[in-house]
């Protein structure tokens, strides 16, 4: 078993999300590597895991057509445990991890019927609570295995019944249905503000009541969604439409970014070339964001192409948070150029500040929901895997709320608001250089 694969697929067990948790069937066709990680859940002191496989073959490669069948088998591993087997086959690179004692043994392919059947179907209480990773190890060189698996993990609740979420999740139901109520309420004080000052709506502003409404229905589809998964193991369709809002508003939210960094609607009817090529390339990029995501959320680590997906929805989630930076420093640098020739200081230094401001709450947005969202994802303990969703929630509400009181149509704002008093002083504010990235 070579250490670097191991290495890597068990690293997988610590940065891989604790699972959806549906009752997940799936197929592994002529598979011949060493580890494969199925699922990871937390589970409680009621857990349970269920592992049927059927449709079994294993086709050896080498001198031997008979690989004992006690080296391949299913597994879970603990993250306490996680150590202690890297060590192991650290010290003995040959070492099956199916013989350490550190892992839970669940099955190998000598409790399998008899072909031509040849087929397992196993329930497993969880004794001691924590978060696991269900394996499944094959220890013999150059043998490729095939299999159709189901794989079923819940707690049980005081009254008995299933909670197919794990111990870290079973609130998100709950969580997300806040949330889209507290968008509901943003949607109508967003609609009752630009009712009231209709003179001075844009474009745009028509724009970002969309987002507020397309974010509330991502909210409502994620709550069904976990809610259904969390009492009978499937979605019942609730993931396809969470899909449908979660590409729409993703798309929808970098666009706004985009057009409020041009000063589209507010500053100018137009947007120039390079503007309009940020959006052309921003657009296809969240597009095949989007299509890793589901990937990445409806199949699992167990394809083999799962890291590829993932490198993939790293790299272009970056390059589109990168991009929705240039419009807003376009901006600021049209901005101080115009200053220095259209003889309006304060309604430029107003501009500008308002410009900056914005520019700082993008970065501090981006900086957290990527970077921050993912340490506490990653340090927080199993059961409280849901705080990190909730301060997702909690700072994009805040981005949202900032954001929409910075562009808001008011005749007053700070795109109109021209104080002459202030005109030397804002004049000598613009020299000054502190405009500057």
């Amino acid at each position: 078993m070579p250490l670097s694969v191991v290495f890597i697929l068990l690293f997988l067990a610590v940065v891989v999300p604790p699972s959806t948790a549906e009752i997940k069937s799936l197929v592994i066709s002529d598979d011949a590597r060493p580890m494969i990680l199925f699922e990871k859940f937390g589970f409680t002191h009621t857990g349970h895991v269920t592992v049927s496989i059927s449709s079994v073959s294993v086709v050896s490669t080498s001198s031997d057509p008979n690989p004992e069948a006690s080296r391949l088998g299913f597994f879970l591993l603990s993250e306490e445990s996680l150590l202690q087997v890297l060590l192991e086959i650290q010290q003995n690179p040959r070492f099956c991890v199916l013989d350490s004692h550190y892992v839970t043994h669940l099955f190998t392919f000598r409790d399998l019927s008899p072909p031509p059947n040849s087929r397992f179907n196993q329930s497993y209480p969880v004794t001691s609570p924590n978060e696991y990773s269900l394996f499944f190890a094959n220890c013999v060189p150059e043998t490729k295995v095939s299999m159709a698996v189901r794989t079923e993990m819940y707690n049980k609740d005081p009254n008995g019944s299933k909670d197919y979420l794990p111990a870290g999740s079973t609130q998100l139901p709950t969580l997300y249905s806040f949330f889209f109520l507290c968008y509901v309420a943003f949607l109508g004080f967003w609609s009752y503000t630009c009712w009231t000052n209709k003179q001075t709506v844009h474009r745009i502003h028509l724009l970002m009541a969309g987002l507020l409404l397309i974010k509330s229905l991502n909210l409502i589809c994620a709550a069904e969604d976990k809610h259904y998964v969390k009492i009978t193991g499937t979605p019942h369709g609730w993931d396809i439409l969470f899909y449908i809002f979660q590409f729409i508003r993703v798309v929808l939210l970098f666009t706004v970014i985009i057009l409020i960094g041009t000063g589209w609607s507010f500053l100018k009817p137009f947007l120039q070339e390079k503007e309009k090529n940020v959006l052309i390339i921003v657009i296809p990029l969240q597009v095949l964001a989007n299509i890793a995501s589901i990937v990445i959320g409806e199949t699992g680590p167990f394809i083999k192409d799962w890291v590829t997906w993932n490198q993939v929805f790293l790299l272009v989630d970056i390059i589109c948070c990168c991009a929705i930076i240039f419009p807003i420093v376009w901006s600021i640098r049209s901005l101080r150029e115009t200053s220095k020739t259209d003889g309006k200081a304060a309604r430029n230094l107003s501009k500008l500040t308002l410009f900056r401001q914005f520019y700082i709450v993008v970065i501090g947005y981006l900086y957290f929901t990527r970077i921050v969202v993912f340490a506490l994802k990653t340090i927080a303990a199993y059961k409280y895997q849901w705080v990190s969703f909730a301060a997702e929630e909690i700072v994009s509400l805040v981005f949202y709320v900032i954001m929409f009181h910075m562009f808001r149509p008011e005749e007053k704002n700070e795109y109109f608001a021209v104080d002459d008093d202030e005109e030397e002083a804002a004049a000598l504010a613009l020299r000054d250089e502190e405009f500057e990235l």
